[in-house]
């Protein structure tokens, strides 16, 4: 099934891998939101459970791996053309994680990446709803 104008909505994983008070966040190298920055994630595969692609999209397009914990919340993610049409639709869950080991490298459909502080956010062109979400989950 396509990424884009869907049969059906698409699920998918997002991590907010954290150290030292910083967010790994990816530049994003595809549409959806090309050039954007984001949390590391992408779709669960057929046969998958969240928690192994959430580690699995993490250690693709970062080469980190992290502490992935319990879901901490899922929400939808819905694009529509002028038309009204839908172009893009996900079901997002987002896991939050302590990194654990790796130098991040951007890899996969990451364009680039970077530990984040909380303060240097809004400074960056972010995927809607990212940088309140960090803010939200980030353990402190």
């Amino acid at each position: 099934m396509s990424r884009f104008y869907p049969d059906a909505p698409r699920v998918g994983v997002s991590v907010l891998c954290y150290r030292d008070g910083k967010a790994l966040l990816v530049r994003r190298g595809r549409e959806p939101f090309k050039g954007h920055w984001s949390l590391p994630g992408g779709l669960v595969e057929l046969g998958e459970t969240l928690a192994e692609a959430a580690a699995r999209e993490l250690l693709e397009e970062t080469g980190v791996t992290a502490d992935i914990g319990t879901p901490m919340e899922t929400f939808d993610s819905i694009q529509r053309d002028a038309a009204g049409k839908v172009v893009t639709h996900f079901v997002l869950t987002v896991f939050c994680g302590r990194h654990v080991h790796g130098d991040p490298k951007a890899g996969d459909d990451a364009a680039a990446l970077d530990w984040v502080p909380l303060e240097d956010l809004d400074d960056l062109l972010t995927t809607p709803g990212t940088a309140a979400r960090i803010r939200r989950l980030l353990p402190r």
